[in-house]
């Protein structure tokens, strides 16, 4: 597996620049530099007082550092009143509750989305047709099939498409440099990572209740099946299968990209999952999860998501990444509740957004991190290392391709499905990731796309 270093470190022009300027880092300066008041920006999915995971909000306020925010878009009235009365936007901005109003009649040269995930592909999709260049939270996708449609329609459209995951760039580059480390060969071949994701609540079943005013909730509903409202629902959709992954998507789509990454498997994907695990309360044993989203079976109220699991992904090139709620090794000496641990036939490295430990970073001469510091500027596609905001308007400037692009991104979030697919099957699983699909189980096959409701899905116009 791994590179040989002198291949690797080669040095090109962009590398020497940051040999000599370690990590090569834009200062925050260059933001107003790229400030550009002609580039409109509309927000859709914001957050506010009445959510929990609120980073929509948060990203379309960095992103207004760069260009003039003009609309919010918003299924919640309140959450748009709220983002609106920000002081950056001082009540100025239009706000609309359908997305398709906002694209249609303002014409935004740049969406941000940060809506709850089952709406992500559907709404980056209808911008990206509309001519919008995308800044899109993670997780991307809600199934794999997904994956394979914005990545077709990003080629299609030609559009710059930024994915939310920071630490691609940010958390003091600690993840570029494990990436580095382990490509370059510091910890030897035969890489196995062990990644760990947290686990998810499993309670429910939960009352339904009466809807909040100025909630639009069938529009928050969406392309997902229809559903009683319950603050549960709303609130912790993450922990719910029919608008997330739960911690597979959430956590997993930030540390198995980075592992991908590392183990230069980020343009392709497994060939083998294998693993066990449990679901929330309302979920009984052997249920029937394709009879589920096609709404022929019902579970009660309550969080349905893997609390508990452990799942393989073996690749090509040898490599396993080993996916848990909490690592614990064989021998009960090393665990870890979140981060990912890099094993290799030279030694061991452990990176998540607090450190970067291990022997091997220990005995790391001044050249092997002059020489580290050149191989990241090359992981970073030799652009100035910056925030991951600024990078995406970089690229909307001079049409490159951002750091955390579609393509890989599918290829991360393609694994994460995977993994809680095959605990939904129950089996052993076979992909073919040239073809993208599963090999010789229709079950499987049948949980890569789901049944959608067109009420708020029209094309452009």
């Amino acid at each position: 597996m791994a590179i040989e270093r002198r291949d690797f470190l080669r040095t090109a022009t962009a590398a020497a620049i940051a040999a000599t300027n370690p990590y090569w880092f834009t200062s925050p300066s260059s933001v107003g530099e790229l400030y550009d008041d002609d580039l409109t920006i509309a927000a859709i999915g914001v957050g506010g007082s009445r959510g929990r995971y609120n980073r929509g909000g948060k990203v379309a306020r960095q992103a207004a550092k760069f260009g003039k925010m003009i609309a919010v878009c918003d299924v919640d009235e309140l959450h748009n009143d709220e983002f609106n009365a920000d002081k950056l936007f001082e009540g100025k901005l239009k706000k609309y509750i359908d997305y398709r109003k906002l694209i249609d009649a303002e014409k935004p040269n740049i969406v941000v989305v940060g809506t709850n995930d089952h709406w992500h592909v559907p709404i980056a999709t209808y911008a990206l047709r509309a001519g919008c260049d995308v800044y899109c939270e993670k997780p991307l996708t809600l199934t794999i099939d997904e994956g394979k449609q914005i990545c077709k329609v990003v080629k299609e459209t030609g559009k710059v498409f930024q994915v939310g995951t920071q630490q691609r760039t940010e958390m003091d580059r600690k993840f570029l440099k494990a990436i580095a480390m382990v490509q370059a060969g510091y910890i030897g071949d035969n890489v196995k990572a062990h990644i760990a994701i947290g686990t998810a609540p499993g309670e429910g079943p939960f009352a339904n209740t009466q809807t909040p005013e100025k909630l639009h909730w069938d529009f928050w509903l969406g392309p997902a099946q229809s559903a009683e409202y319950s603050l549960e629902r709303r609130k912790f959709f993450r922990w719910y299968l029919e608008y997330s992954g739960g911690k597979m998507t959430d956590w997993g789509a930030h540390h198995i990209d980075i592992a991908q990454w590392a183990i230069g498997m980020d343009q392709t994907g497994p060939e083998a999952i294998s693993g066990t695990g449990k679901f929330g309360n309302v979920v009984p044993e052997g249920f029937d999860w394709v009879s589920f989203f096609e709404g022929k079976e019902k579970l009660e109220n309550g969080y349905n998501a893997a609390t508990k699991f452990s799942v393989d992904l073996t690749f090509a090139n040898g490599s396993v990444l080993n996916v848990n709620d909490e690592y614990v090794s064989d021998d009960g000496k090393t665990k870890f509740p979140n981060g990912i641990l890099f094993e290799g036939s030279r030694g061991r490295i452990f990176v998540n957004r607090g450190k970067l430990t291990g022997k091997p970073v220990e005995q790391l001469t001044a050249s092997d991190n002059r020489n580290l510091e050149e191989a990241i500027a090359r992981l970073y596609r030799n652009k100035p290392i910056t925030t991951h905001m600024q990078n995406f308007f970089e690229c909307v400037k001079d049409r490159s391709e951002p750091i955390s692009d579609v393509y890989t991104h599918h290829r991360t979030m393609t694994s994460c499905h995977m993994c809680n697919i095959a605990l939904m099957v129950g089996e052993n699983l076979r992909w073919d990731p040239k073809t993208e699909v599963f090999v010789g189980n229709e079950v499987a096959n049948n949980l890569m796309a789901r049944p959608s409701r067109s009420k708020f899905l029209a094309e452009v116009s």
